[in-house]
């Protein structure tokens, strides 16, 4: 039977709260107090680039970074406009206005009746009660979220075309993971076949700005006019078409898969499954969300889920104006609800083969991703016990992969950790039970949300672009803002990391992504580590293939560490290859054996339905 392929992190790129992944500088933001003094410096410069400042400020890179007061740019939170619903009870004749003849209703409401017309204005009179939208604004609740870095303006890399910001930062994560591959993409498209590509990458909520949804359902309400983009543009899996269509041009297969906030995780699936099968080479895979908007977060505002600085201030036992904004989000500790985030993250998998031939770098290895529901569920929000299967998966087979020691041992988890009461509770105890079955002493816990809120669809493709910087630099981000655990959370078997903490990170074999969703959407994810993928693929070929392959690999890494240098000093245009060699049909060639599509090469019609055949 023939060797399941290995898939191989090969690439990987985007942008959160904490900045741009190429090059690790989002993590590297995380625990810059870790690094040593030059990568301090490196970190601080592609950071003051991204937010365009002439000379590196720390003091301002950490103002206008991670979780904080939300700013006008996306609007003010003592001032959201609305519509405030009025009724109007006038005798006849006693209340008018003026309008301009172009701007009457047609047809006329029936309160209302026309007096007089001078040149172009109207005069209307209002009869008895009459209901209004008055303009008006209000103070909104929630005052922070985990914003893109200030300065930093995806929209400027390319020719955006009013695109909803998903999309906007969907392009610039999949341009700076391809890049940061330091793979040249025509190159790779000679090596398989143009259906051997697959892109798996999705928003949980659609594109909800007012360039997208957003714009699509407020616009009568605004008075407003729907445009021809809205409704196609706000579409979920929108993310992976502009991929397709603009950046890659592949032919294989593509889409997303939803699953509320584990929406990445299950695309993560899809990809390791079509690597494992042979159906590609390469996969594409990802999660993209900007709901850092009034409409959105008032969805959550009023399901209770969100952390408001009063809530959060009363714990504290302070007054409001005494909170520091930044610290609203604790994962684990004493909190009162999660803060939402916005970010946009591209993993490129490949098999282990592939990547062998083309001397791709290896940041790790994802070889498992499992989903579970929860079974029959009281409320459709509530956490249930499908996770308990994910997390014990996980370890099973890290067990039967690595050995009972490492599962011991030589993990970390980076937990869903949203930083609501009910997580920490179910979550803490679903860890804790797992480590306790498993005999693990002190399971390693992270929770990065504590920094970037929780950016729904994409939350964990920021874990996984966290965990690679571990590897990398060999610090596990701490929970920043959690001073102690919460009494309600169980800590047995697990070590809580609240503080930053270094490692050896050559002694972490795997990683746990673990992530929960709405509607009982739980998925875990097996990662594992650089040193492990190197160790498998060096087993499957001679010295002499290895040795060939390194060289190529020291190529392909000078060309990723010149992007991420260029990068930090100058930001670099997205790829975005609009109206580019459209294939009309004259390219096409189809027989009953084959299609041969000119430029692309020709695609076998292989029987794929043999097992359904009857003797």
């Amino acid at each position: 039977m023939a060797r399941r392929a290995l898939p191989v992190i090969v690439g990987f790129g985007g942008i959160s709260a904490a900045g741009r992944s190429s090059g690790f500088q989002s993590y590297m933001s995380m625990v810059r107090s870790e690094l040593s003094a030059a990568d301090r410096d490196k970190n601080l410069q592609a950071m003051a680039t991204l937010m365009g400042m002439s000379t590196p400020d720390e003091g301002a890179i950490d103002a206008g970074t991670m979780i904080r007061g939300i700013t006008r740019e996306y609007f003010d939170p003592a001032s959201v406009s609305w519509n405030a619903p009025v009724r109007i009870d006038a005798q006849a004749g006693a209340s008018s206005f003026w309008i301009h003849a172009k701007r009457l209703p047609n047809p006329l409401p029936a309160q209302w009746q026309v007096v007089a017309e001078v040149d172009d204005k109207v005069q209307i009179a209002l009869v008895g009660e009459q209901s209004l939208l008055v303009p008006a604004t209000r103070e909104f609740p929630v005052k922070t979220a985990g914003m893109l870095p200030d300065g930093f303006d995806p929209s400027s890399l390319y020719a955006s075309r009013s695109h909803p910001k998903g999309l906007q930062m969907s392009l610039f994560a999949a341009s700076d993971a391809l890049a940061y591959s330091g793979l040249d993409w025509p190159t790779l498209q000679r090596l398989v076949g143009a259906d051997q590509v697959s892109v798996y990458v999705g928003s949980a909520m659609g594109q909800l700005d007012y360039d997208g949804g957003g714009g699509l359902l407020s616009a009568r309400a605004r008075g407003a006019r729907v445009t021809s983009k809205h409704c196609p543009l706000s579409l979920a899996e929108m993310p992976a078409d502009f991929i397709n269509a603009y950046v890659l041009g592949h032919m294989g297969r593509t889409g997303a898969t939803l699953g509320a906030c584990a929406s990445f995780l299950y695309n993560l699936r899809t990809g390791i499954e079509d690597i494992q099968s042979g159906r590609a080479q390469i996969a594409f895979v990802g999660g993209a969300d900007a709901p850092v908007v009034p409409e959105v977060m008032d969805g959550y505002a009023a399901m209770g889920a969100l952390a408001t600085a009063d809530a959060m201030a009363a714990i504290d036992g302070i007054a409001v104006d005494q909170l520091d904004l930044r610290s609203i989000c604790r994962p684990f500790g004493d909190n009162c609800g999660f803060t939402i985030g916005e970010s946009a993250q591209v993993i490129m998998l490949m098999s282990d083969e592939l990547a062998l031939r083309s001397g791709a770098q290896i940041f790790g290895a994802a070889p498992l991703v499992e989903v579970c529901a929860d079974g029959f569920k009281k409320s459709i929000s509530g956490p249930g016990a499908g996770n308990y299967l994910t997390v014990a998966k996980m370890l099973a087979s890290a067990k039967g992969l690595l050995g009972d020691e490492s599962v011991r041992y030589r993990g970390l988890v980076q937990a869903h950790g949203t930083s609501t009461p009910q997580n920490r509770v179910t979550e803490g105890m679903i860890l804790s039970r797992v480590a306790k079955a498993f005999g693990v002493q002190r399971w390693p816990v992270a929770a990065i949300k504590t920094y970037l809120g929780h950016s729904l669809g994409a939350a964990s493709a920021d874990q996984l672009v966290a965990t690679l910087g571990v590897w990398q630099h060999g610090v596990i981000p701490g929970i920043k803002h959690t001073k102690t655990v919460a009494d309600d959370v169980e800590t047995a078997g697990l070590e809580f990391v609240l503080k930053h903490k270094s490692i050896d990170s050559s002694a972490l074999d795997f990683a746990v992504l673990n992530s929960k969703g709405f509607g009982g959407n739980n998925a875990s994810a097996l990662v594992l580590s650089p040193e492990y993928a190197n160790k498998f693929m060096r087993a499957q070929v001679t010295k002499d293939a290895w040795l060939d392959y390194q060289a190529r690999r020291e190529q392909v890494q000078a060309k990723a560490q010149a992007y991420d240098d260029a990068m930090s000093q100058v930001l670099q245009p997205t790829r975005y290859l609009f109206d580019n060699d459209v294939v009309g049909d004259a390219r096409v060639h189809v027989s009953d054996s084959a299609v041969a599509i000119d430029g692309f090469g020709t695609f076998p019609l292989t029987p794929s339905l043999n097992d359904y055949i009857c003797e």
